[in-house]
């Protein structure tokens, strides 16, 4: 079994994990430990990344400490039963979703014949490790978008009343004379930037000085006419992604320049190239980046349900409500399909309601309503007929 002759070849198998002629004081929890190790190499082979690896492991051991039993005797009501007890606890379709896919995931490489494990367990236990997870008794990927439904883009309205309290904290600390003046207006410039681009806040946090160039289609705009976007959104197991976002709102080029040229070199970073400096010499995390968000969001009295992440929601949604193509609008934001991006874009009721308007508009001068028998113009209340 362990150990045997051209079988230790394999780095994630049983028989390189497990040693044949190693006595375990507890061989359960051995095994256990060596299926983990062994999912992880598993996976680090397909070149995912180690945040996407230790997530999935986590989930397992999630669902581990929940039935108490080792993966050779879990059963397909266990991952039932899990379910339930997540849901009562509220937790989200996405994140529950992939919990199961993790669980899922693992099961699958545990009764894969290539790695031995159920050859294994069932020498040593008697049993041997299934897959808990079927169709009936998952959650299923029907739709495209599973985030919490609240979660909404930003109004015009709301960007600007964001920006207008991020100014004002500018304001505050250069009045009042504390250091905090410089960190005010880096983020200030740091989430106009998120919006201005449409970035991810792990997009905009490695953003680089170098990152921006100029744009021959819009010499106006400087060297700040693209953004090169270097650590966009990996894809299973790919390395990021890049793409260029050209800048389409010329009043954050007055922004950034302010920043490059009065507050980012007083932070000392000399040939460091990174946008965002910290007084520490270090870079703004996506962390920080958060919090000072949900704090401006509440100082500025906004509602609750807005993300840093709908900035870029938000990014989309203006662009198409002002006409931009969409297949620009794809590339700006590094979709590869259409349909993503059309998620994104939850326009207002009043650009329907002009989407409305010019297309009855259209119909009536093309003659196409009358001739179905349909009033050009629907009476007001009030009018002759209108209440009848």
């Amino acid at each position: 079994m362990v150990g045997s002759e051209g079988r230790g070849e394999q780095p994630a198998s049983v028989w390189s994990l497990l040693r044949g002629d190693v006595v375990h004081l507890d061989p359960q929890e051995a095994m256990w430990t060596a299926m983990q190790r062994g999912w992880r190499m598993q996976q680090g082979a397909r070149m995912l990344s180690q945040t996407t690896i230790s997530t999935r492991v986590r989930a397992v051991e999630r669902f581990f400490e929940f039935t108490g039993e080792y993966p050779w005797a879990w059963q397909a009501a266990d991952i039932e039963a899990w379910t339930v007890e997540l849901r009562s606890r509220q937790r989200a379709y996405s994140t529950i979703r992939s919990y199961q896919m993790s669980v899922a995931m693992f099961c699958d490489y545990l009764v894969d014949a290539r790695y031995g494990w159920g050859e294994a367990c069932f020498e040593r236990f008697g049993t041997h490790p299934v897959q808990v997870c079927h169709e009936w008794n998952v959650a299923r990927h029907v739709s495209e978008f599973e985030s919490n439904p609240r979660v909404r883009p930003f109004t015009t309205a709301e960007v600007q009343a964001l920006f207008d309290f991020a100014d004002e904290q500018v304001v505050r600390a250069a009045a009042s004379g504390r250091k905090g003046a410089l960190a005010a207006f880096r983020d200030a410039t740091l989430l106009k930037t998120t919006y201005a681009f449409g970035l991810r806040r792990g997009e905009v946090t490695k953003l680089a000085v170098t990152d921006f160039h100029r744009n021959s289609a819009a010499p106006g705009l400087g060297s700040l006419g693209s953004c090169l976007v270097r650590y966009g959104k990996a894809s299973k197991g790919s390395p990021p992604r890049r793409r260029t976002v050209l800048t389409v709102f010329p009043w954050i080029v007055g922004v950034m320049e302010e920043y490059l040229e009065d507050v980012r070199p007083m932070y000392g970073v000399g040939q460091r190239t990174m946008m965002w400096p910290t007084e520490r010499g270090g870079r703004v995390s996506a962390s920080y980046l958060e919090g000072r968000f949900r704090q401006y969001i509440d100082g500025a009295g906004l509602p609750g349900e807005l993300r840093l992440h709908s900035l870029r929601h938000s990014y989309v949604t203006h662009l198409v409500e002002a006409g931009w193509d969409p297949y620009f609008i794809q590339q700006q934001v590094g979709h590869a399909w259409a349909s993503t991006t059309s998620i994104y874009a939850g326009v207002s009721s009043d650009y329907m309601n002009t989407m409305l308007r010019q297309a009855l508009g259209n119909a009536v001068a093309d003659g196409v309503l009358e001739s179905r028998g349909v009033a050009a113009r629907p009476p007001s209340i009030g009018e002759e007929g209108a209440g009848r």
